[in-house]
C-alpha cells in the first residue's frame, strides 16, 4: 500500500447549505423543506433546526481561513435553492447570489478552489407544495436554477456538483418520511428516483452552455451490500439491496438503463423516450460518498428489495449506529472501476460521528475519529494501486453541524462547534488531517 497519493491529488472538505449556513430568513431567503420539516414538532431530535446552525452566513471569511490553515486545495459547498430563487421558480434573490459570490471569491484569495454543489436536499417549500421531487416540473426548474448559477458564478467556479446523494434524499424524505419532506408514498417516492437522475442530465446541460471548461460531476452514497448469512435468501436480498441503492443510480449514469429491479416500475417512474439519454454520460467524474457497508437479512415484508439492514451487533459503531467498516471503501471503489469502465473518480465525502463535548477548552483528542479517517485513506490506497482512478478526496466535514434528522447530536467535524456562540476550535483530527495534506501521504 503506498504511503503517498498521486500528484496532484486533490485534499479537501465538504459541507452543506442548510447544515451550516442558518440565516434562514434574511437578506430575502425564501423557506425550504428543512425549514419547514425542522420547525414541525418531532421530525428532528431535540426539536433542533438549522435556523442558526454554524451561523457560516456571517462567518464564512472565519471559515476560510480554516480551510486556509488545513491547507485544502479544494471546498465543496452547497448553494441554498431558496436563498437564491426563493420560490424555486421566477424571481431570482440578488442578495443570495452576492453571498455566494463573496465566498467564492474569499476562496479563490486563499488558493482553495470552489466546488459547487447545486443541491443538497433543501428544496424550496413552494415547490414541495407543487409534489417537489415527485413532479416532474421540478427538473425543469431544476435546469433553470443551474443556469441561474452558472452564469452568475461561472467565472469563479469550474467544477461542480449536479445533486448530493440521491438515494438518501429520496428514500428517507419520500419513502420513510423521517427526512424532509417527510413523505411516505411509494409512487411519489419511485418517481424522486428517476426526477434526481434526470435532472442531473439536465443540469449538465444548463451548465456546459454557460460555463467554459466546466467539470461536472455528483455525489453517489455508495455502500456494498453484504448478506446477514450465506443463504441464497440472504444472498439475494444483498443484490437487491445493491440494485436498490448503488445500481439505481450508477446503471443510468454509466449504462443508460436502469437495473432489472426497477423494470416493472418503469411507466411508475415516468421514464420518458429520451430520459435515459440525458442521463447516460451527463458527468465528467463520479463523486462518491463513502461511511458504511450495508448488511441485510431476507424481509419478505419490505417492499420491493426484501431485505431490511441486519448488521452484526458485536462490530463497533459510530455515534448513531452506523457500522465502522472503512474496508468497505476500497470494495466500492475497486468494483466501480470494474463495472463501470474505470471513470475518474473523487471522494467527496467521508468521516466519522460521534458524540463530543469540549472540556476546558483544550482540542478534542478524537483518536476514533483519526483512526477510521486513516485505515480509509489506507484502503483508497489499495484501491488506487489496484487501478481505480481516484484523484481526490475530501473530508466530511469542515465543521460540526446539523445533521438532519439527528439535529446536533452527532458531530463529523475537524473543527469543535459550540453552538450557544458558534465558536470554532480546531480538533486533533484538523492537525491530523493537515499533516496528511502537507506530506500527501500517511505517516
Amino acid at each position: 500500500m503506498p504511503t503517498t497519493f498521486p500528484t496532484n491529488f486533490v485534499w479537501g472538505v465538504s459541507t452543506a447549505s442548510y447544515q451550516i449556513e442558518g440565516a434562514w430568513n434574511e437578506d430575502g431567503k425564501g423557506e425550504n423543506i428543512w425549514d419547514r420539516f425542522s420547525h414541525t414538532p418531532g421530525k428532528v431530535a431535540n426539536g433542533d433546526t438549522g435556523d442558526a446552525a454554524c451561523d457560516h452566513y456571517h462567518r464564512y471569511g472565519e471559515d476560510v481561513a480554516l480551510m486556509a490553515r488545513l491547507g485544502v486545495s479544494a471546498y465543496r459547498f452547497s448553494t441554498s435553492w431558496a436563498r437564491i430563487q426563493p420560490a424555486g421558480k421566477g424571481a431570482v434573490n440578488p442578495a443570495g447570489l452576492d453571498f455566494y459570490r463573496r465566498l467564492v471569491h474569499d476562496l479563490h484569495q486563499a488558493n482553495i478552489e470552489p466546488w459547487l454543489c447545486l443541491y443538497h436536499w433543501d428544496l424550496p417549500q413552494k415547490l414541495q407544495n407543487g409534489g417537489g421531487w415527485a413532479n416532474r416540473d421540478t427538473v425543469l426548474r431544476f435546469g433553470e436554477y443551474a443556469e441561474i448559477v452558472a452564469k452568475a458564478l461561472g467565472d469563479g467556479v469550474k467544477t461542480w456538483v449536479l445533486i448530493n446523494e440521491p438515494s438518501v434524499f429520496t428514500t428517507f424524505g419520500y419513502l420513510q418520511g423521517r427526512m424532509a419532506p417527510g413523505v411516505t408514498d411509494f409512487s411519489d417516492f419511485i418517481r424522486a428516483t428517476h426526477h434526481a437522475n434526470l435532472a442531473q442530465g439536465i443540469g449538465a446541460q444548463a451548465i456546459r452552455a454557460s460555463v467554459k471548461d466546466s467539470s461536472i460531476g455528483n455525489a453517489l452514497s455508495l455502500s456494498p451490500a453484504h448478506p446477514r448469512s450465506d443463504t441464497q435468501a440472504d444472498l439475494e436480498a444483498a443484490d437487491r439491496m445493491d440494485q436498490f441503492w448503488n445500481r439505481w443510480y450508477l446503471d443510468p449514469l454509466y449504462r443508460g438503463s436502469y437495473p432489472d429491479l426497477a423494470t416493472p416500475l418503469l411507466e411508475v417512474m415516468g421514464v420518458e423516450p429520451g430520459d435515459l439519454g440525458l442521463i447516460k454520460g451527463c458527468t465528467d467524474w463520479l463523486g462518491v460518498n463513502y461511511y458504511s457497508r450495508t448488511v441485510v437479512s431476507y424481509d419478505p415484508d419490505v417492499p420491493l428489495i426484501q431485505a431490511t439492514p441486519n448488521p452484526p451487533p458485536d462490530t463497533p459503531k459510530m455515534a448513531l449506529g452506523l457500522e465502522i467498516y472503512p474496508q468497505g471503501l476500497e470494495e466500492i471503489l475497486v468494483r466501480v472501476a470494474r463495472d463501470y469502465g474505470n471513470p475518474r473518480i473523487y471522494i467527496t465525502e467521508n468521516g466519522m460521528g460521534r458524540h463530543e463535548e469540549m472540556q476546558d477548552d483544550r482540542p478534542i483528542a478524537d483518536a476514533p475519529r483519526i483512526a477510521f479517517l486513516n485505515a480509509s485513506l489506507e484502503y483508497l490506497g489499495r484501491a488506487i494501486a489496484g487501478g481505480a482512478d481516484v484523484r481526490g478526496y475530501l473530508v466530511w466535514s469542515l465543521l460540526d453541524n446539523f445533521e438532519w434528522d439527528s439535529g446536533y447530536a452527532e458531530r463529523f467535524g475537524l473543527v469543535y462547534v459550540d453552538y450557544a456562540t458558534c465558536t470554532r476550535t480546531p480538533k486533533r483530527s484538523f492537525d491530523w488531517y493537515a499533516g496528511v495534506i502537507e506530506r500527501n501521504g500517511l505517516e
